[in-house]
């Protein structure tokens, strides 16, 4: 099929367009600055450069295209609110789809969004699936929960790097999910009709709280964790004190959703529908400890042939 993919650079986006092009799809990408997707044209994607903001872009980056993957949400550095990025982006991309009659959708979102819908980017992802439930398009929403490569940053450099570990209230169990594995769930769905007009859940094989992964991270990389609770309230007000600036608004936004991930509600769904849909096997999906520990094994192995070296450079130094 001729794709095109929205929000491409990112981390699951990449995972996309590059399984997409190795199983033989004609892929484009809409990106704000084609400098830092050069490695999507490496690959063998079209780029396209645009905004989802502007409908001229938006129309010109969907000629000739069969289905849309949209992946995107708005990034962390970007000082708009992301119910100007995100929520009117959306708005001008499937209306434009309709226009042009490009029906079928694959659209990215969140468990539990309609439980929180104070917070801004799980009520833009609940608008969001209600708009494609209402139109006529041949839509599939993968409501997913988190990243395994989110873990990476949050838990496993900190605690490899001795440094500390921030945690805020209740530990909310989440069933982390390799972007590997979300790509090729995603892209089986593509031509496959029965996940037509479907909201299918997208996550891992089990649900994981802080104090887990933390032990799993201890585990394999033999450190012992520095832990930094913070309390709920002292982000509550942080958010409250950022709000007050129309350039901290997208940060404050993004506070808020630690509501969700410090709730205590866990983000976690049975995948068997999703599986029997698209044929896939349970074991064929990556597990968060098997994640971790490839990673600390990589590292590791790595850190020491650095280290090595180091010691052979040294050695030339000295006066005997």
């Amino acid at each position: 099929m001729k794709i095109l993919i929205v929000g491409a650079t990112g981390t699951l986006g990449r995972q996309i367009a590059k399984k997409a092009v190795d199983e033989g799809h004609i892929v484009r990408c809409i990106v704000r600055n084609p400098r830092k997707a050069s490695f999507l044209q490496e690959w063998g994607c079209e780029l396209t450069k645009g905004n989802l903001l502007n409908k001229s872009d938006i129309s010109y980056s969907l000629q000739g295209i069969e289905a849309v993957i949209d992946v995107a949400t708005s990034r962390p550095d970007d000082p708009k609110s992301i119910y100007d990025t995100d929520w009117k982006g959306k708005l001008n991309l499937f209306s434009e789809c309709e226009s042009q009659n490009i029906r079928r959708i694959v659209f990215l979102s969140i468990l539990l969004t309609e439980e929180f819908r104070n917070v801004p980017l799980m009520d833009i992802k609940y608008c969001t699936e209600k708009l494609l439930e209402q139109s006529n398009l041949d839509y599939t929403i993968f409501k997913s929960a988190a990243f395994m490569q989110g873990v990476i940053g949050q838990f496993a450099i900190p605690i490899l790097d001795s440094q500390a570990v921030w945690m805020s209230g209740t530990p909310t169990k989440i069933a982390y999910i390799n972007t590997q594995d979300m790509a090729k769930i995603i892209l089986s769905s593509l031509g496959n009709s029965d996940t037509y007009k479907l909201t299918l859940p997208l996550v891992g094989p089990k649900a994981w709280d802080a104090n887990e992964i933390i032990s799993l991270c201890e585990k394999f990389s033999n450190k012992k964790a520095k832990i930094f609770r913070v309390s709920p309230f002292i982000i509550k007000a942080t958010q409250a004190v950022v709000s007050f600036f129309q350039d901290s608004l997208n940060v404050s936004e993004r506070l808020a959703f630690a509501e969700v991930t410090s709730s205590g509600k866990e983000l976690n769904e049975d995948m068997q529908k999703t599986y029997e849909l698209l044929s896939i096997q349970e074991s064929e999906i990556t597990t968060l400890d098997s994640y971790i520990k490839e990673y600390y094994d990589q590292i590791i192995k790595r850190l020491k042939e650095m280290e090595a070296d180091l010691n052979i450079e040294e050695k030339k130094r000295l006066p005997f």
